[in-house]
């Protein structure tokens, strides 16, 4: 395969014979992305990827949304939440007054004034206590908004998308990493009758000794692991002795059963859903299973595909591993118009993976078309197109 060219833009490769409208913009297909950049298709990035060592997958909110837009979304969780009554009438216009409907932005948000009240309220402590309540308490209200809203079954999914989602993770080698706290990778891992068939170990195992409802997660028996929760999982309970995992087969219960049982015990997941990156950081960091995750992520090396997530500031803490990383290449998924506003967040964002490394050579970076990966739709572009078959209608 030729190497790629360098565009003049450090940080962007482009593909050879790429048509170069100027310095700062290339135009593909009826997109631009600034400097010297181009949206390929999700199979060409695959063709990019090979002889360059394993290739491993991050997964955002997009991976869900792609799925059920109407569930997953920051909009319609706020609209469930305040349908559902959990928000105060004081939560309702911290919302409105930011101006958003995303939790975590609200959570530092009020975590932020809770530091400022104890400099410029120094008479009235309890404000900057209520404050931190009232991010802890949104922080349950979204594990449980999510939960209760979230597809009951996995029969909720066809084995047409399962089929397609995992012909989409046959594609990584490497380890796949989900900032997400939703079932949906999960219950596709666990579709063993559908093909192809894609290794799933996260970890857990049946605890030794005795016969429990849950499995364990033990850091002494993980050398085999390749699924990653970075942020936790509803499904994912630290009960201090044990870190486990609600399963069906050893109770014959829907997992957002279990869920939402424990839920109304007031027993809530693992899940990282703290405002700002360094609170995450520290979240993270009190976990062994949260903190060998990080580490494994920082360990990578070889190709980075990012499907669906904004890279956002508020997961810094897991770009800047990228940044410091000896990962050879990034491919990023853009979703939509490459040149909304958005869209011109990830791509300046992801330059950076290549401008902020100090030690060892920095990586190529690419942008690939989202919708081309059909990662849901039941389209197989790794087969029916090469064998010249016209695909089916969506």
């Amino acid at each position: 395969m030729p190497k790629s060219n360098k565009s003049k833009n450090k940080g962007v490769a482009a593909r050879p014979g790429s048509q170069k409208v100027n310095e700062l913009t290339t135009k593909v297909s009826g997109q631009k992305l600034a400097g010297n950049a181009e949206l390929i298709p999700f199979k060409e990035a695959l063709h990019l990827a090979v002889g360059g060592g394993r290739r491993h997958l991050m997964l955002g909110n997009g991976f869900s949304i792609a799925l059920r837009r109407d569930i997953f979304t920051y909009n319609t969780l706020f609209e469930r939440a305040k349908e559902s009554k959990k928000l105060s009438k004081e939560m309702e216009d911290v919302f409105d007054k930011l101006g958003t409907t995303d939790f975590e932005m609200v959570m530092e948000a009020l975590g932020n004034a809770a530091v400022l009240v104890k400099v410029f309220e120094k008479s009235n402590p309890k404000l900057a206590t209520t404050l931190k309540a009232e991010a802890a308490r949104l922080r349950d209200v979204l594990a449980e908004t999510i939960a209760e809203n979230h597809p009951a079954r996995p029969y909720d999914v066809t084995p047409e998308q399962y089929a397609s989602c995992k012909r989409f993770l046959a594609n990584f080698d490497g380890h796949i990493y989900t900032l997400n706290y939703d079932l949906l990778l999960y219950w596709t891992l666990m579709q063993s009758e559908v093909h192809p068939e894609v290794k799933s170990d996260d970890g857990f195992r049946n605890p030794e000794d005795r016969d429990e409802e849950f499995v364990t997660w033990d850091v002494q028996n993980t050398n085999d692991q390749r699924i990653f929760y970075l942020h936790g999982a509803l499904h994912i309970y630290d009960a201090g002795a044990d870190l486990l995992k609600f399963t069906w087969s050893k109770t014959e219960v829907a997992l957002v059963d279990q869920i939402k049982r424990s839920l109304d015990k007031r027993e809530y997941p693992l899940i990282v859903t703290e405002g700002t990156s360094d609170q995450k950081k520290r979240r993270i960091q009190h976990s062994n299973f949260l903190g060998r995750a990080y580490r494994s992520f920082a360990a990578i090396q070889g190709s980075l595909f990012i499907y669906g997530h904004s890279l956002a500031e508020n997961d810094e803490h897991l770009l800047k591993l990228i940044d410091k990383g000896k990962v050879k290449k990034v491919f990023v998924g853009i979703y939509g118009d490459a040149a909304t506003e958005r869209n011109r967040g990830i791509i300046e964002r992801a330059r950076k993976f290549q401008t902020r490394r100090r030690n060892g050579s920095p990586p190529d970076i690419y942008f690939f078309d989202a919708s081309t990966a059909h990662v849901w739709d039941g389209q197989d572009f790794g087969t029916a197109e090469k064998k010249g078959k016209k695909l089916p209608p969506k």
